[in-house]
C-alpha cells in the first residue's frame, strides 16, 4: 500500500553559510504543488533557490531553479522514492552564502536536508476513496444508513425527493463489496446513479 505523510515536517541546514530550509509534504498534485513553490517565494523573496521535487504518479518533477542540472531536483526526488513515498512535495529554500559548494557538495546538501525533514516524518498508508450515490424508497433509508456505518462508509449527503438518494464515499478497496451489500439489502431496489467524482 502506497504510503504518504501524516504532516508537512521541517529541517534547516546551515552549510558553509548557506542556509538550507527543507520542508516535505502531502500534497495531491502538481498544480498543489507550484501553488506552494509560488508561496514559498512570496516568504522568501530574497532566496537564490527554491527547488523542488514532487512524487504524485503521472505528475511528478524535479525542478533544480537554477542550481547545476542534477544537484538539486533530481537528488531530492530520490530521497523521496527511497522512502517509498507517494503524494508528496519536497522544498528547499537556498540563501546562497557566498562560498560554491560544487556539485558533490550541492547533491549532498540538497539530499540531506530533505532526509533531516524525513525523519520527523509520520508515514500513512494513502487510502483512495471513491464516492457513490443510489437512490431507494424512503422505506429503506434507515437500512441503508445503518449498513453504510456498519461498513464503514462515510455518507456524504441525503436528499429526498420522490425517492431517497444517499451519496456516500469508501475506500476505493472496498467500494465493490459495499455496493453490493447495498443491493443484497435492497433486494436489488436500488437505483445508482454514475459520473460521481471525489
Amino acid at each position: 500500500m502506497p504510503l504518504t505523510l501524516q504532516s508537512p515536517v521541517h529541517s534547516e541546514l546551515v552549510i558553509k553559510k548557506s542556509r538550507f530550509i527543507g520542508c516535505v509534504q502531502p500534497v495531491p498534485d502538481r498544480a498543489a504543488a507550484q501553488a506552494v513553490v509560488q508561496a514559498l517565494w512570496a516568504d522568501h523573496p530574497t532566496a537564490t533557490h527554491v527547488c523542488w521535487a514532487l512524487l504524485a504518479g503521472g505528475q511528478s518533477a524535479a525542478v533544480d531553479d537554477g542550481e547545476p542540472s542534477g544537484t538539486a531536483g533530481r537528488p531530492m526526488l530520490e530521497v523521496l522514492r527511497r522512502q517509498d513515498l507517494e503524494g508528496v512535495l519536497a522544498t528547499v529554500v537556498r540563501y546562497y552564502g557566498g562560498t560554491p559548494l560544487g556539485a558533490g557538495g550541492l547533491v549532498r546538501a540538497y539530499t540531506d536536508t530533505v532526509a533531516q525533514a524525513l525523519l520527523g516524518g509520520v508515514k500513512v498508508p494513502i487510502v483512495r476513496l471513491s464516492i457513490h450515490a443510489c437512490s431507494a424508497a424512503y422505506a429503506m433509508e434507515g437500512a441503508l444508513r445503518r449498513e453504510l456505518e456498519a461498513r464503514g462508509a462515510t455518507l456524504l449527503s441525503v436528499d429526498h425527493d420522490q425517492a431517497v438518494t444517499l451519496r456516500f464515499q469508501v475506500d476505493a478497496t472496498r467500494a465493490e463489496a459495499v455496493c453490493r451489500g447495498l443491493d443484497e439489502l435492497a433486494h436489488g431496489r436500488l437505483t445508482w446513479l454514475t459520473d460521481l467524482k471525489p
